[in-house]
C-alpha cells in the first residue's frame, strides 16, 4: 500500500513525514533544505510508493492565510507539475511548531536538540500528517 507524505515547508528548510506502508502511523522522516525539495522527493517516489502528498498549509488565527502562504502556494504548483498524478491535500498547520516543541520537552529532548530547528521541522510535519489522519477517520 503506498505512503501518505507531509510537508511543512518552509522559506528554508521544510520537514517531511511519512506513513508506514499500511497508513497506520505516521513518523518523521527528514529535515531537507527546501531548494533540495522536489529532487529529494523525486528520489523517494522512486524508492517508495506514495498516494498523496499532504502539505502544511500556513494560517493565520482568524482562518486567513498568512505571509509565508504564497511561497507554500508556489511550492505546491511545482509539486503539481513534478508528480501530475499524486495527489495533493492542503493541511492547516496552525500551532504545528509550538505542538512540536511541546512533543520534544515531554519526551525529555535536550536543549541542543530543541534548539535545532530542523528537529521541530520534521515533528512539525509528522503532527500534520497525523491531523490528517485522524481527520479521514
Amino acid at each position: 500500500m503506498p505512503r501518505l507524505l507531509a510537508i511543512d515547508y518552509g522559506s528554508k528548510r521544510t520537514g517531511i513525514a511519512v506513513t508506514d506502508p499500511l497508513q497506520i502511523i505516521a513518523t518523521a522522516l527528514e529535515t531537507v533544505r527546501s531548494h533540495d525539495l522536489l529532487s529529494y522527493l523525486v528520489a523517494y517516489a522512486q524508492r517508495e510508493p506514495i498516494e498523496a502528498f499532504i502539505v502544511g498549509m500556513p494560517k493565520r488565527l482568524d482562518n486567513t492565510e498568512s505571509e509565508n502562504a504564497a511561497r507554500v502556494k508556489a511550492f505546491i504548483k511545482l509539486l503539481r507539475k513534478k508528480f501530475p498524478e499524486i495527489p495533493i491535500h492542503e493541511h492547516d498547520e496552525r500551532f504545528t511548531s509550538s505542538m512540536a516543541l511541546q512533543a520534544m520537552i515531554a519526551s525529555g529532548s535536550k536543549k541542543g536538540d530543541r534548539r535545532e530547528k530542523g528537529n521541530i521541522d520534521k515533528i512539525s510535519a509528522t503532527i500534520i500528517l497525523q491531523s490528517y489522519m485522524e481527520g479521514r477517520r
